[in-house]
């Protein structure tokens, strides 16, 4: 089994995965679990294996594929050798890593190495209709940069349209955080973008995410107001307290903490095309928190099948939706 052969720290990873039939053989060991190669075309058992080029030959519908057929890997010429190390790294670099970093670490040019980070990305995006229960804390923040340090064609590239919002929210998106309480360190957290701060906004977020009935401690904004009806809704004032009893959005301002540290610090400048990618990187990394890095790279790695995102979807070159 994959797992029971994974490496445990970045040091045996790098040097696990050095050898491109081990690292083949380590995907190829996840997707096809049996053992049972299939054609990804016409679900065929039966094939050939060309080993000098890793790929098989269908014997039914003729045509060949490798293990990057169907997964985030797909059409990239890049060994595994380099896209495993790079996928331990992003799972578990408290604060991200950079294009730049990873170019330097494993060989690749920056582009590359954006593009491929991206696609990892899309791996660590675990999206949940379940809705959050029992104690739930909602808050709000703006991520961006300061008007004030912006370049003049920055600032006329934003236009007018948000001056009306005021200087604080200035070119900046507002992200929703909904963080479930649980004991023994495993909270959970969601994030979602907003089109803004209004009332009507606020509440339907909330109700399609909270079960009807839970607990939701929010701040004194005014936008919360309508929770009482749905929800036990607790309120904390933060010009007067941070925390009352158990009446407190801590674990959530926590989350904020480790968010923008990671993208002022690391990442530096994030478009808002990009952004909820990054917030799911965020996001998985602190709902698995509790895992060790081995343990955080199988669940990543177990996610690669059935997703791809292209540069021209990054590049907002497609006419497609962002993934």
């Amino acid at each position: 089994m994959a797992t029971e052969r994974a490496p445990k720290t970045l040091l045996e990873a790098v040097k696990y995965f050095a050898d491109e039939n081990v690292a083949h053989g380590f995907v190829a060991a996840l997707r096809w679990p049996d053992a049972e190669v299939r054609c990804p075309r016409c679900d065929s058992k039966r094939h050939s294996f060309l080993a000098t080029r890793r790929v098989w030959k269908c014997l039914d519908c003729k045509k060949q594929f490798s293990v990057k057929v169907g997964t985030i890997f797909e059409d990239s010429p890049l060994p595994l050798s380099k896209w495993l190390p790079a996928m331990w790294m992003i799972c578990n670099c408290k604060n991200g890593i950079s294009s730049y970093e990873l170019h330097r670490a494993i060989g690749v040019t920056q582009k590359t190495a954006w593009f491929m980070l991206h696609r990892l990305r899309l791996a660590m995006q675990h999206k949940s209709f379940t809705r959050m229960g029992g104690i739930v804390e909602a808050d709000e923040t703006y991520i961006g940069g300061k008007a004030r340090h912006m370049h003049k064609s920055k600032l006329r590239k934003l236009g007018q349209q948000h001056i009306q919002h005021g200087p604080t929210s200035y070119g900046k998106v507002a992200v929703m955080g909904l963080l479930e309480r649980h004991d023994k360190g495993k909270t959970r957290v969601r994030t979602l973008l907003l089109n803004s701060r209004s009332t009507t906004e606020l509440m339907d977020r909330i109700v399609e995410n909270v079960e009807r009935g839970a607990t939701v401690n929010t701040d004194e904004a005014r936008g919360y107001g309508g929770l009482i009806a749905s929800f036990a809704h607790k309120v904390i004032n933060h010009a007067e307290k941070y925390v009352d009893g158990n009446v407190h959005t801590n674990n959530c301002e926590n989350f904020w903490s480790l968010l923008k540290r990671t993208l002022k610090g690391t990442y530096v400048s994030v478009e808002p095309f990009h952004l909820f990618r990054y917030l799911d990187e965020q996001c998985f990394r602190f709902n698995e928190r509790g895992l060790d890095d081995a343990g955080r790279f199988l669940m990543t790695a177990a996610s690669i099948f059935g997703r791809r995102v292209m540069y021209k979807q990054l590049t907002g070159h497609a006419n497609t939706a962002a993934i």
